[in-house]
């Protein structure tokens, strides 16, 4: 989540702006050597592997904001988030894969770095590889895991974060339900919000917003990192280059990189992603078996699929996209899946046929249809209608977004249930699919399916 900050200055790269304007930013960089003396490593596939990860450092932070934002408490030095960003040979196409913290791994033989005690490989959580072994345990475990060769390295901390989304004026979310975290001290009502840096950290630091946990909470990560490309791409950064100076210069004071990645490769990867854009870009995370597998002394951790992961790493090192574009009548994405909803369908018009055929459409959409529609009480309804108990308003929005046109009418007392009235102007049920259903085997989304525009 805080490595948003590096991929932003990789998109802002885009620009193509010369050395004369970013002359100097090298300097801004802190340097680290995660490929020091490493050996047996993956072959290099087409194309570029950043491995960007986030840190909980917070020692920037001032007292005020860190009891703000809920920062309190010791960091345990370790990557909070993980994410492979893979960024295609001609260009026009960024794969972010997320890694859960939590990942069963086992690392390579080596040294700690706080002890200096050698040891052999053994079983830990991903997360915990940093505080062992720094940035070079973390890109060997992650090489050995994937077989995918990382050819950069960036870590960024939470005041990374901050000032990022900060800087570029803040990123546009939205809900269709209430968010609210106890533990990071988020609290958003329904609707569209433009997040500062401190409340955009409690948005992709919110773990328990609902039942999903981790996994949830990267799926929350990868919207706002849509919602951020969205920005930087729309908000006319990439065109200033004064402005896309004093950007990069606010974000890199605190960023770390491998002594490869420079403004030399910022510029020569942003003129060929001039066209980059929200859509240009997908998001996925690592499959995982049912989570809990605990092993002892370490506890519960997420073990990976091993056929579907394998595959995924193998379309990073061929270069391939994770997902197929949809084509103009994909499904349009709703809050709720349509398999939850029961649906009673009335005929509202003298059409002979009518309540089957409305029937049997939204049931081929998925609905659960009670495949038993009656005649309503009127036949002169010229509107579709959907009645509910507003305690199912989402299930109601769902339903309503598969009937174009349709009257939306609340129904105290009504139940579960929902009903369609058709009425004379029905015409189709238009597909619908839920909002994170997975595109593919990989739950592949694109970064234009998740924007407030969607």
């Amino acid at each position: 989540m805080r490595t948003v900050t590096a991929l932003s200055v990789v998109v802002l790269a885009s620009a193509g702006i010369g050395h004369a304007v970013l002359s100097g930013l090298d300097d801004d960089i802190a340097r680290v050597d995660p490929f020091r003396d490493m050996k047996n490593r993956p072959r290099a596939g087409h194309g570029m592997n950043i491995l960007l990860v986030g840190t909980d450092g917070r020692d920037s932070i001032g007292e005020e904001e860190r009891q703000r934002y809920r920062l309190g408490g010791a960091p345990c030095h370790c990557t909070d988030t993980i994410m492979i960003v893979h960024i295609s040979e001609d260009r026009d196409r960024a794969s972010v894969v997320s890694l859960p913290r939590d990942s069963y791994a086992e690392t390579p033989p080596h040294t700690d770095r706080v002890s200096g005690q050698r040891h052999k490989g053994h079983p830990l959580k991903l997360n915990a590889a940093y505080a062992e072994g720094g940035p070079q345990l973390t890109v060997r475990t992650v090489e050995k895991m994937t077989r995918v060769k990382i050819d950069h390295y960036l870590e960024v901390d939470f005041a990374s974060f901050m000032k990022t989304v900060d800087v570029v004026g803040g990123v546009e979310i939205c809900t269709d339900q209430r968010l609210k975290d106890s533990h990071s001290g988020l609290d958003l009502p329904p609707g569209r919000h433009t997040l500062k840096g401190g409340e955009a950290l409690q948005y992709v630091r919110a773990r328990y917003v609902d039942g999903g946990s981790d996994l949830s909470r990267m799926r929350r990560q990868q919207h706002f990192l849509a919602a951020l490309v969205e920005r930087a791409t729309s908000s006319g950064i990439l065109l200033n280059p004064m402005r896309f100076r004093d950007v990069t210069r606010a974000v890199l004071g605190s960023v770390r990189a491998d002594e490869g990645f420079g403004t030399g490769e910022l510029l020569d990867l942003g003129r060929a992603m001039r066209n980059f854009s929200p859509s240009s870009s997908e998001f996925t995370t690592v499959p995982v078996v049912t989570p809990g597998h605990v092993v002892k002394g370490i506890g519960s951790t997420l073990k990976w699929e091993p056929d579907k992961s394998e595959r995924l790493f193998d379309a990073l090192r061929r270069d391939e996209p994770l997902s197929t574009r949809p084509s103009a009548d994909a499904a349009l994405r709703v809050p709720v899946d349509p398999k939850q909803i029961r649906v009673q369908v009335e005929n509202g018009t003298r059409t002979p046929g009518l309540g089957r055929r409305v029937d049997a459409a939204l049931a081929a959409t998925g609905f659960a249809t009670t495949q038993a529609p009656v005649n309503a009480g009127r036949q002169d309804h010229r509107r579709t209608v959907v009645t509910y108990d507003p305690r199912w308003d989402r299930s109601a929005k769902s339903l309503a977004a598969a009937l174009p046109g349709s009257e939306l009418r609340p129904v105290k007392g009504q139940g579960p249930t929902l009903k369609v009235i058709a009425g004379t102007d029905f015409e189709k049920v238009r597909k619908v699919r839920p909002k994170d259903p997975g595109q593919g085997e990989f739950g592949v989304v694109r970064g234009d399916e998740v924007n407030c525009g969607t």
